[in-house]
């Protein structure tokens, strides 16, 4: 599968944000629902004065309620578009998009660049406050509450159990198909000076509800109700664990996207499209 831009056209990065209190996630849907792709698309077309929907590739599909501090997308434009507007295309988005959405940059992307498919990894950030007060009303919609004191100590030693290239079934949504085979490759907590504990997640990819899944079974370690052993052996498992909550997505925030250098970009967006097994124990 190629990932030449069509003849006539411009293969233009988007760097953007969002609170995602008010979008029914990032992908456009049916019975006009709002979410982020379908506001920024509308927005794109009104600003260039265009007729035609130009449809952008996104990095990470969020869902409802989950927000992006640092998300990246692409959108192939004709040139003659690009050529006329780009110059005043980040001012005229800011002053047609609503509040809870932001396009921080736009540029010319490099040869072989795929806002998916050429990423090498997608850090995220899950803010829980374990406060017996509840959570700070300005952050109540990026801040989960747990009502139990959390080890944090705990939570690390569990996370650490589940780094590396591993199939994460038990930890995902499964979706006809696709492989639920990822590589974890940071999964820490800390808790800052305000009490919140911030979770940091970053993997080569997610697959549905991984993250939200992640933390749910973390949060049964913190509060006593699981040995730190126990999400290691949920995912040695495999099969989803009704023990495992899928925590509340609020407290969710894509904060970075990560690419290699740009004579790599092609290379990794075809390795990246390939279906992924992971290694045979051995034959005999």
């Amino acid at each position: 599968m190629s990932d030449e831009v069509e003849a006539g056209h411009v293969r233009v990065r988007l760097d953007l944000s969002y609170d995602g209190s008010e979008f029914s996630g990032w992908a456009k849907q049916a019975g006009g629902r709002r979410t982020v792709q379908g506001e920024i698309e509308d927005a794109l077309r009104t600003v260039t004065r265009s007729r035609d929907t130009y449809e952008l590739t996104v990095a990470g599909r969020t869902d409802a309620g989950v927000h992006a501090r640092g998300q990246v997308a692409h959108v192939d434009l004709p040139r003659e578009v690009w050529a006329e507007h780009h110059q005043k295309l980040l001012k005229r988005l800011a002053g047609r998009l609503s509040r809870d959405v932001r396009v921080w940059a736009l540029r010319e992307a490099p040869s072989g660049f795929n806002a998916r498919f050429s990423a090498v990894w997608r850090r995220y950030a899950y803010r829980v406050t374990d406060n017996p007060g509840g959570v700070d009303p300005l952050l109540r919609s990026h801040v989960l509450w747990h009502d139990w004191p959390l080890d944090v100590d705990a939570m690390n030693e569990a996370a650490r159990g589940l780094l590396g290239e591993h199939d994460f079934a038990a930890y995902c949504k499964k979706r006809e198909g696709a492989t639920t085979i990822r590589t974890l490759q940071e999964l820490s907590l800390v808790r800052g000076d305000d009490g919140i504990i911030t979770a940091t997640v970053r993997a080569d990819a997610f697959c549905h509800n991984m993250v939200r899944s992640l933390i749910g079974a973390l949060l049964f370690v913190g509060d006593g109700h699981r040995p730190a052993d126990w999400p290691g052996k949920v995912l040695a498992a495999g099969v989803r664990d009704s023990a495992v909550h899928v925590v509340r997505p609020h407290g969710l925030t894509l904060e970075e996207v990560g690419y290699p250098a740009d004579e790599l970009l092609a290379a990794r967006s075809k390795e990246a499209r390939n279906k992924r097994s992971l290694p045979s124990a051995g034959c005999c």
